[in-house]
């Protein structure tokens, strides 16, 4: 396992991988320090292999307004509960410029009234951006908290860029 930092129109990300995927995304941090901190649990800075390189590539892409799901990423599920794995499936179908809230993503995992637990499971989502919870909304359009450096204003801008922003608000960041 290894990771790697990589500039994006949000600010600096990493991403983390192993055999059998990705095992973390780390958006931009208001210190690089805190990153980094967080991406060497998963080894040492490291050269990534091709398909790494291909799938910054398209993040790089989809921050740049690209429409691509990313949904064909190998992410690895190793240690995530079945319940978060079912969330991060629903989460992963959400197309860019789209939006669910946490309740329809409960109801669409046979979980309806289960919204708070749906919310706990995508702040636990260690490959934001490749599983989108960005784009998993509060009821009414409220953005909900988002667990990346600048939280909601990242999730905003993240949106933003997307076409997505809640309530129709035009981004703040275009």
């Amino acid at each position: 396992m290894a990771y790697a930092l990589f500039d994006t129109p949000i600010g600096r990300c990493g991403v983390a991988w192993g055999a059998a995927g990705i095992r973390a995304v780390q958006l931009p941090e208001r210190a690089e320090a805190v990153a980094v901190g967080r991406l060497r649990r998963y080894g040492a800075e490291g050269e990534p292999p091709g398909w790494v390189v291909g799938a910054i590539d398209r993040m790089l892409g989809l921050l740049g307004g690209d429409r691509d799901d990313l949904a064909d990423i190998p992410v690895d599920p190793d240690g995530i509960p079945d319940f978060d794995r079912l969330v991060y499936d629903v989460a992963r179908g959400i197309a860019p410029g789209q939006t669910l809230t946490y309740g329809e993503v409960a109801a669409r995992i046979g979980h309806p009234g289960s919204a708070q637990a749906v919310g706990q499971a995508l702040g636990r989502n260690p490959y934001p951006i490749v599983v989108p919870c960005h784009r998993v909304l509060g009821a009414n359009g409220r953005v909900g908290g988002f667990s990346a450096g600048e939280g909601a204003v990242t999730k905003l801008r993240i949106l933003g860029i997307e076409g997505a922003a809640p309530n129709g608000q035009p981004s703040l960041f275009d």
